[in-house]
C-alpha cells in the first residue's frame, strides 16, 4: 500500500496541566509551502522526539523534520503522570511482575533512562524535570500488601533491590495516614513529562531539527523513491518517515481492528500554599503508583517542577473512536475527588484546578508495532500503557531501523508478532469496559 490517509487526527479532553503549569511556550513554526527532508518523523511525543534525537547522532548532517498535529506536551506526552520505570510493569498482572525475560526488558528499560539522562546533560533541561527518585507501591489493604509481597520475592529473584515501608513510614512520606504499607523501589525516574518534552524539543531545534508544530499530518504518499507527506498549510517529501503516534498509528489504516485505545484521567490541585503544606505534611516529591494496577496513582510536586501540588490518575475507559467523552471525564473527576478526599482527610473537599483525559494505546498481546511497515516507513508506536520509557525505546528503535542499524532495542521488538485482532464492535468495548469497571471496583481502597 502506498497511500495512507488520516481518518483522525487527534483530539484532547482537558488542558495538558503538566504543560500548563510550565507557562506559555514560544511561537509554533507550521509547515508551510513545499520542503524536503531526508527523514521526516511524524508525532512530538516521547517517542517521536527519541526518535528525532537518535537520527541525529547516526546521521549527522541529515535533514530531519519533527512533525507535531498540536503543540509539544500537549498531546499524550503532557497528560502522564511521568513515571519512567526500569523494572517490570506489567498492566496486565496482579502485582506488575512480567511474563517474559524481564532482566532483558529491565536493560532495555535503563537503556531508555540512559538515553533520557544523556538528553538532559547534552541540552541543558532542569534536573528536576528528570529526577531518579524512585517510587513506591502503595498499598492500602491486605491483599494489597500480598501483591507487594509477591512482587519484592520476584525482585529479589531477579537480583533487584526493594524496602518494604510500613505505614508510619508511608504517612512520613505522603502525609497521608491511608496506606498500610509501600514497597520502594529505587530506579524509577520521575518525570516533569511536559518540562522534559519540551527541553528535548528545544535541543533539537538548537541541533538543526526542523520541528513544525500545529502540522497534523492527513496524508502519506508513495512517490517514486520518496514519501510525500500533506499537512493542512503544506507538503513535505521525505526520504524516509518514521510514524510516533502510537494508538493513531490505526487512524493511517496500520493494523486497524488490532489496538484498544484506552483513557486514563487525572486531576491536579492548584499551588498548595504554606497553611494547606503544612497540614499535609509528608515530604515535597514522590511518586506512588496502586499495588493493584487498576488501583489510584498519587505524585506530588514541587516548586521547581512547576509548583506545590497533588496529582491523582484512575479510571479507565476503552473508546475506539479515540476521543474521550464528558460524561467520562464527570464520573472520572468525581471518582477522583473521592479517592483524593480518602487519602487527605485533611484536605478533603479542595477544589481541582485541571482535569484531564490522556490517550493510551494496548494491544491484546502486549506488544508493539516497531518495524518496517512498507518500503521507507517506519512505526515507532503501540506503548501498552508505558509511553515514558517503552515511548522511548520504539523511536530509538524505528530510527535505528530507518539508519539501517541493528541493535539490542530492534531485536527485541522485531522478534513481536503482531497485535491480536481484537473482538468485533461493539462487543470489544462494551466488554473492555465492563472489565475495566469491574477491575477499579475490585480494586476498592487501592
Amino acid at each position: 500500500m502506498n497511500a495512507h490517509r488520516a481518518r483522525r487526527l487527534p483530539a484532547h479532553l482537558g488542558p495538558a496541566a503538566w504543560n500548563a503549569i510550565l507557562g506559555p511556550q514560544g511561537a509554533a513554526h507550521p509547515l508551510e509551502g513545499d520542503a524536503t527532508a531526508d527523514f521526516a518523523v511524524i508525532g512530538a511525543g516521547f517517542a517521536g522526539l527519541s526518535a528525532a534525537r537518535r537520527l541525529t547522532q547516526l546521521a549527522p548532517g541529515a535533514r530531519i523534520a519533527l512533525l507535531e498535529a498540536g503543540r509539544v506536551a500537549e498531546g499524550a506526552a503532557g497528560r502522564n503522570s511521568g513515571f519512567m520505570i526500569d523494572l517490570p510493569h506489567d498492566l496486565t498482572s496482579e502485582d506488575y511482575a512480567g511474563a517474559g525475560d524481564d532482566r532483558a526488558m529491565i536493560a532495555l528499560n535503563r537503556m531508555a533512562q540512559d538515553f533520557g539522562r544523556a538528553a538532559v546533560e547534552e541540552y541543558g533541561i532542569a534536573p528536576a524535570y528528570f529526577d531518579p527518585a524512585g517510587k513506591v507501591n502503595g498499598a492500602a489493604s491486605a491483599a494489597a500488601h500480598a501483591h507487594n509481597e509477591s512482587y519484592a520475592r520476584h525482585l529479589t529473584s531477579l537480583g533487584e533491590p526493594s524496602e518494604m515501608l510500613d505505614a508510619q513510614a508511608m504517612q512520613a512520606l505522603t502525609g497521608s495516614a491511608h496506606y498500610r504499607s509501600g514497597l520502594y523501589t529505587p530506579g524509577t525516574v520521575m518525570l516533569q513529562p511536559a518540562g522534559y518534552v519540551r527541553g528535548l524539543a528545544d535541543g533539537l531545534r538548537r541541533a538543526g531539527v526542523a520541528l513544525h508544530e500545529q502540522s497534523p499530518v492527513t496524508a502519506l504518499t508513495r512517490q517514486g523513491g520518496a514519501w510525500q507527506v500533506e499537512t493542512p498549510k503544506g507538503r513535505l517529501s521525505a526520504g524516509k518517515v518514521i510514524l510516533t503516534v502510537n494508538g493513531h498509528l490505526e487512524s493511517f489504516g496500520i493494523a486497524r481492528g488490532r489496538l484498544m485505545q484506552v483513557f486514563l484521567f487525572a486531576t491536579m490541585t492548584p499551588e498548595l500554599d504554606a497553611e494547606t503544606l503544612a497540614r499535609l505534611g509528608g515530604q515535597p516529591r514522590w511518586g506512588i503508583t496502586p499495588s493493584d494496577p487498576m488501583g489510584t496513582t498519587l505524585r506530588r510536586i514541587d516548586s521547581a517542577q512547576g509548583g506545590d501540588r497533588i496529582v491523582t490518575r484512575t479510571c479507565a475507559v476503552l473508546r475506539p473512536g479515540m476521543v474521550a467523552t464528558r460524561a467520562d471525564m464527570t464520573r472520572a473527576a468525581r471518582v477522583m475527588q473521592r479517592k483524593f478526599d480518602q487519602r487527605f482527610p485533611q484536605l478533603s473537599g479542595m477544589r481541582m484546578e485541571h482535569a484531564w483525559a490522556g490517550h493510551l494505546c494496548l494491544s491484546l498481546n502486549g506488544v508493539s508495532v516497531m518495524r518496517e511497515i512498507e518500503p521507507g516507513l517506519y512505526a515507532g508506536c503501540v506503548q501498552n500503557g508505558l509511553g515514558t520509557a517503552r515511548g522511548t525505546l520504539t523511536g530509538m528503535g524505528a530510527a535505528e531501523l530507518a539508519c539501517g542499524e541493528t541493535s539490542a532495542i530492534t531485536r527485541h521488538f522485531t522478534d513481536h508478532a503482531e497485535p491480536k485482532r481484537l473482538p468485533p464492535q461493539p462487543f470489544a468495548e462494551i466488554g473492555a469496559n465492563a472489565v475495566l469497571r469491574w477491575k477499579e471496583w475490585r480494586a476498592g481502597a487501592e
